[in-house]
């Protein structure tokens, strides 16, 4: 009777310890971010962001610019209500650049200047969502 007893248990003690170990894992699992979740993929990044085409406008002085961004969102609802608010950036990004010397843009920190203005400028007008980066995809500037 009692090595039955010892039996019964010892097996609910396995039992108990593997529900345990296996809880502890799900709820590992389930809490840690994943690589895909902490940086979004490539993949991701593209279906999440919208081309924003090649605008000519001038600057302040007699300069003036071809340019032209990607911007990325962090949902597909932000890049759907940015691709209906294409008119609303194309406005902005022509007001920013309508202010901006040729001498502010020739340089690395000119460009990033121009990306954090546009992403800040575009992020008040958003609603569904926000404006990760924008990225300048090209430029010609005369």
């Amino acid at each position: 009777m009692k090595k039955k007893l010892l039996t019964i248990m010892l097996i609910m003690l396995v039992a108990i310890t593997l529900a345990g170990v296996i809880a502890v894992v799900v709820v590992t699992k389930l809490s840690d971010p994943t690589s895909a979740e902490g940086k979004p993929s490539i993949d991701e990044i593209i279906k999440s962001s919208v081309e924003i085409p090649e605008i000519t406008t001038n600057l302040s002085g007699n300069d003036y610019i071809k340019i032209s961004f990607m911007v990325q969102t962090e949902n597909k609802k932000a890049k759907e209500e940015l691709e209906k608010r294409g008119f609303q950036v194309k406005n902005i990004i022509i007001a920013e650049l309508s202010e901006m010397k040729a001498t502010e843009l020739t340089g690395k920190k000119g460009k990033e200047k121009l990306q954090d203005t546009l992403k800040t400028r575009i992020n008040e007008l958003m609603e569904e969502g926000k404006v990760e980066k924008v990225y300048i995809t090209s430029s010609i500037l005369q």
